[in-house]
């Protein structure tokens, strides 16, 4: 983890995702970058000094945001952390992904503006489509406080596909922060089976990792995977849920959309996704 976004609209949550970037880029020495994109009633980089007075709201707005990028830049400098800040103007979601692109971004961190746990708007853009369409890990930080080192790090998956190279990059945060990760497969309705031949897919995704310590496997069955998650935290605690997404459909096999939505909008948690 050499570089980290954090893309920021000042909120409440992305503040609290702000302070976890910057606490991830101590831990890996990473550079981290401060991204707020910024709507305006016309194209500003076309303006000129003269047309720009003809917009005064604007001109405030942004030297708000320009003077909250600062305070953000000196938090990460206090660290002892190299830090950049980047404000453009329209756009979205594509914006965002391609600024990350052009920087070679290897970790997203991003809070959700939205109420009671919904994703919402963010920077002009749907953080859950930056979820499924960004090529590096993401964080989207929610209501709850974000407890960090993590210590308690929940993996979801039906292990039915191969999401070793994927998990790699939870076990690194794992080592980093010496995290105990908890392995959950939720059995629905649709294949509802024994506890041993539910471990039976987790045995053999452990057998590709020899050297995983600090672990445990659980398999719940439940009528949906969100229900199956909620009611493994009811009995463990945990400060990040970690999933699998893919480029075709977004999410693995064992998430439909409305599924993974409702993991990324409805927990109050940290959720950590991860591109296959």
């Amino acid at each position: 983890m050499k570089n980290i976004l954090v893309p920021t609209d000042f909120s409440e949550n992305c503040n609290k995702a702000a302070e976890l970037g910057i606490k991830l880029a101590k831990l890996y020495n990473s550079e981290i970058h401060f991204f707020h994109l910024m709507k305006t009633p016309v194209d500003w980089v076309k303006l000129d000094l003269q047309k720009e007075m003809q917009y005064p709201e604007t001109v405030k707005q942004i030297g708000s945001a320009k003077a909250a990028l600062r305070e953000l830049d000196k938090k990460a400098e206090r660290e002892g952390l190299k830090s950049r800040t980047f404000l453009e103007f329209d756009g979205g979601q594509a914006n965002i992904l391609k600024h990350s692109g052009h920087f070679h971004h290897d970790f997203i961190v991003t809070g959700s503006s939205g109420t009671q746990g919904g994703v919402r708007e963010l920077l002009g853009s749907n953080v859950e489509k930056i979820v499924r369409r960004a090529d590096v890990p993401v964080i989207v930080v929610k209501h709850q406080e974000v407890s960090f080192p993590f210590k308690d790090i929940v993996f979801v998956s039906d292990f039915s596909e191969d999401v070793s190279e994927a998990f790699k990059h939870v076990i690194s945060i794992a080592e980093k922060c010496g995290a105990h990760i908890h392995l959950l497969r939720v059995n629905t309705e649709t294949d509802f089976n024994s506890i041993d031949q539910g471990l039976n897919p987790i045995k053999e995704f452990l057998k590709k990792l020899p050297d995983l310590d600090k672990f445990s496997m659980n398999v719940y069955n439940e009528p949906d995977v969100e229900t199956g998650i909620n009611n493994f935290l009811k009995y463990k605690d945990a400060d990040l849920i970690a999933i699998c997404t893919n480029g075709r459909t977004g999410f693995l096999s064992l998430f439909s959309k409305s599924i993974a939505e409702g993991v990324t909008n409805r927990s109050e948690l940290p959720v950590m996704t991860i591109k296959v």
